[in-house]
């Protein structure tokens, strides 16, 4: 009987059995292909950019747009007032490096960089020079170029020009139609020399 009493007090002063937690499931391992796949797709991406130019075209689209721009500034040097500003200059970019685009044909570099200039202008002639006239008159010339089917996306930027400066009107539209008239004939000289077509039409 005292045996049985000390076992059932042995049992009670027992300390209860730690309760064994269930490992939940595993964290998924990181996908060590994910950087290979992301760099899979980056190569894709630059595979699938324009084709590389040859050589030689890009020597005398390089040389072309070297002699164009130096001769505006030798022209603005010569009539005391600058020919070469932002805009004719990747004007001449489009003529020489992508010169069958319609940004690029005589329509569209002569055409869009005036009717950009008198759009800035306008904006001039009814709210003045400034930040604001600005924008106002890139974003009228996008228009009045698409309108005229003159597309010449860099002439924008003269719009933008006129408005921020206000220049005289008939100095600067002479000399940017000069100007615009150059890079034509240059891009024109370019062709017969490369025997590229240029222009693709007027």
């Amino acid at each position: 009987m005292a045996g049985v009493t000390q076992t059932a007090e042995a049992t009670e002063a027992a300390p209860p059995a730690p309760s064994v937690e269930t490992p939940g499931p595993a964290a998924p391992a990181p996908d060590a292909s994910a950087p290979a796949r992301w760099t899979a797709r980056l190569a894709r991406a630059v595979a699938a950019g324009p084709p590389r130019p040859r050589p030689r075209a890009v020597l005398a689209a390089t040389a072309l747009s070297v002699l164009a721009l130096l001769a505006l500034v030798g022209l603005g040097a010569a009539v005391h007032h600058p020919l070469l500003i932002p805009p004719l200059a990747a004007s001449m970019a489009l003529v020489a490096g992508a010169p069958d685009l319609p940004l690029s044909q005589p329509r569209s570099v002569v055409g869009g960089q005036l009717l950009s200039a008198l759009a800035g202008f306008a904006v001039l002639a009814v709210a003045g020079p400034g930040p604001w006239s600005a924008a106002v008159a890139g974003a009228l010339a996008l228009g009045a170029m698409m309108l005229a089917r003159t597309p010449h996306s860099p002439a924008a930027a003269t719009a933008v020009i006129v408005a921020l400066e206000d220049p005289p009107l008939w100095a600067f539209t002479g000399l940017l139609a000069l100007a615009c008239a150059v890079l034509v004939a240059a891009g024109l000289l370019g062709a017969r020399l490369t025997g590229r077509r240029y222009p693709a039409y007027w």
